[in-house]
């Protein structure tokens, strides 16, 4: 089969793989349907990610069909349409009885990292059972691709960990894939002020469509304007979504007292934490890799249409073009690029 391969920092080769095999009675095999390419891959391809081997397929996110499954699946059978979870999870452990599937002992975020992915024709699904999602009849299955990781990310780590409430300031750092699904998600609890702070304006004139109330590129009164906005005490909750730390630290000046920055970036340098400013300011400082535990939750949104996700994809490719898609979502800034859709 056709899968995209992982082979050290900067090298990635679309081949010929074996056919991933049932090896324990709670996996599942799926066929893709579609797959997408996020930002993390991108990390993995940067070397930032020491626990992804070269020779893994890459990929975490898609929809599929499920083509087989072990003795112990009895929720899932051959031919049924699913949601694949980028977090796999057994369910039992005392993480995942917390609702933390991140931290699943034998699980967590392995797909596309510890291994073998989504990016390819096939792929293996441990523990079936927590980690697949059916897709109802008629449901649009491009816009249940995006459920797979952008939409609970943007959902859980920055909108529910930033508790977002009915008539506060909300203010956006970065209007990627996940700041944009944070202000899709965020409009579920109806703050009175929706700021996203990016500096491509494409990207801004997207926020303004998906709902932002105001849209800023960063300049020397990037506070400034945020205070204006916000009665001169700043921001009730500020998401991360960029991962430097020039944004992180642009957040730290943007939380009003008694705020809460929710970090949902990937990070790879340090950041300065100003305590010297913010020890006496209540603030909450929250990070998160995302559970999924709300995915249930979305998919009933964007089937009810309350929702709509596929609004965030811009570029589509097959699975042959793998190359191709990996430059477009690569060059966001010259493409355009939001999330592009790999029909496999």
């Amino acid at each position: 089969m056709r899968a995209l391969v992982y082979h050290g920092p900067g090298i990635r080769t679309l081949e010929e793989r074996p056919m991933p095999e049932l090896s324990h009675p709670e996996d599942a095999i799926v066929h893709l349907t579609r797959t997408t390419i996020c930002g993390t891959d991108l990390h993995i391809l940067k070397g930032d990610v020491p626990t992804c081997q070269p020779g893994t397929t890459l990929g975490h996110e898609g929809v599929g069909v499920v083509d087989a499954t072990g003795a112990s699946v009895s929720s899932f059978k051959p031919g049924e349409h699913v949601l694949i979870s980028c977090i796999t999870s057994c369910g039992r452990c005392d993480y995942c009885r917390k609702g933390m599937y991140s931290h699943c002992v034998d699980g967590g975020w392995i797909l596309g990292n510890r291994i073998n992915g989504t990016q390819a024709l096939y792929v293996r699904i441990p523990h079936a059972y927590f980690s697949l999602n059916h897709i109802p009849a008629g449901a649009d299955v491009e816009a249940l691709t995006m459920l797979s990781d952008i939409l609970p990310t943007g959902f859980e780590c920055g909108v529910l960990n930033g508790k977002v409430q009915p008539g506060c300031s909300v203010a956006i750092v970065g209007a990627g894939p996940i700041g944009l699904a944070a202000l899709m998600t965020a409009q579920f609890y109806a703050p009175a002020v929706l700021i996203v702070i990016d500096p491509d304006r494409n990207r801004l004139e997207l926020a303004q469509r998906f709902g932002a109330s105001h849209v800023l590129a960063p300049d020397g009164d990037t506070v400034g304007q945020v205070m204006a906005l916000t009665d001169g005490r700043g921001a009730d909750t500020v998401i991360e979504a960029v991962g430097v730390p020039a944004s992180f630290e642009l957040c730290e000046d943007l939380v009003a007292p008694g705020g809460t920055i929710a970090n949902v970036g990937v990070h790879g340098h340090k950041v300065d934490l100003h305590l010297e400013r913010l020890w006496s300011h209540n603030i909450t400082i929250t990070t998160r890799l995302v559970d999924t535990v709300t995915t249930p939750q979305l998919l009933k949104a964007v089937t009810a249409r309350r929702l709509d996700p596929a609004s965030l994809i811009t570029h589509r490719f097959r699975l042959d073009d793998m190359e191709a898609a990996y430059d477009t979502f690569g060059r966001a800034a010259d493409t355009k690029a939001i999330k592009v859709l790999i029909e496999v």
